[in-house]
Formats: C-alpha cells, structure tokens, sequence
C-alpha cells in the first residue's frame, strides 16, 4: 500500500521586481504563522497596503530570507535572458514533515515524512511606463489580498491531515523551502528525471 500523498496548495504570486521580494516573504511569512507550532509573540509587518503576521524567529527568518533571495536572483537571471517585459516564472515550496520511525530489519531508523506542501507559483512582471506601473501595483495588491486570504481559509478548514504531536521538542514538525521543488511522479522515485 503506497502512502497517501500530503496535501498540496498552491499559491499563485505576481510582483514587479521591486516588490517580489517583500511579497514572497510576506506569503512565507503568513504560511509559517499558522502552521509553526512552537510558541511565537505574534508581530505583523506591513506589505504594500496590507498588513500581514511576522513570525519572529530567527532560523526561520534567516532560512526565508536566504531562499527567498535565492529565487529572486534566479528570476533577475532568467529576465536578463528571455527580455525585459516577458511574464518570468519561478517555483518555490514549503514542506512540512513528520518523523516517524521505520522498522529497519536490525534497527529503528526515523524517515520524514511530508505532510503539508505549500507552493508558490512566482510570476515576476517588469512594467515600462508609469501607468503600467500603477496597474501591476493595483493587481500585486488583489493577489497578496487573495494569498493572505486562501492561507487563512485553507488552514482552518484542512486541519484533519495534521500528524499529532508526539514529541517535546520546540518545533514538533522539521520544515524545508525548497527552489523550483521536482516533481513526485514515478520517475522521480526511480531517480530518472
């Protein structure tokens, strides 16, 4: 019997380059506020016009500013090669795991196992004139609205496929962000693609 699939949602995003940083840190940022289960004093830090939950705890923000610069530097890149006003697309992935102990033939070995993805569509726009400008900030605005709003909703309704928590630890459940994450079809468990 093969293990049931985690849970994936998807996060459609779209920033000028200006903003996309603050704009993925913000929706990272909201994703890890609800779903980081050490105790947090809970902060708020504003993104364009809205105000959005800050979870102030340095591995995490050190481990969110790395990737997010990470894919900021791979979508500059890819807009340098494809020209200038061309739609630049990147993926990043928030995934949660649970330890569970696996029965080895002479030992007991821990595996983690992904309970939670969360992924974010990045699409970065480079507007040329003002009124373009003005445009992609209104649109940047109703995206991070609809993204701060699906988290809220998707995390209050989807709460059955949480593991218990089975362990003393300051963080219960081991996290990764991961750059244009691979696909989990067969041929990736087979190591072809």
């Amino acid at each position: 019997m093969e293990p049931r699939r985690a849970p994936e949602y998807i996060i459609e995003v779209f920033a000028d380059p200006s903003s996309v940083k603050d704009v993925v840190r913000g929706i990272l940022h909201t994703i890890f506020f609800h779903r980081f289960f050490p105790s947090i004093r809970p902060k708020t830090r504003d993104v364009l016009d809205l105000t959005l939950p800050l979870v102030e705890d340095v591995e995490l923000e050190t481990l969110i500013d790395q990737r997010t610069a990470t894919l900021v530097r791979q979508l500059d890149t890819s807009s340098d090669m494809g020209g200038r006003n061309t739609g630049v697309r990147g993926l990043m992935a928030v995934q949660f795991f649970e330890k569970k102990r696996r029965k080895a033939w002479f030992t007991k070995a821990e595996e983690e196992v992904c309970w939670e993805q969360w992924t974010l569509d990045v699409t970065l726009a480079t507007p040329r004139t003002e009124n373009e400008r003005a445009k992609v900030r209104s649109a940047m605005e109703a995206m991070l609205l609809k993204a701060a709003m699906k988290i809220v909703t998707t995390v209050n309704r989807e709460k059955d496929h949480i593991p218990p928590i089975t362990t003393s630890e300051a963080n219960p459940f081991p996290y990764q962000i991961v750059i244009n994450p691979k696909g989990d079809g067969w041929g990736t468990r087979m190591g072809i693609f």
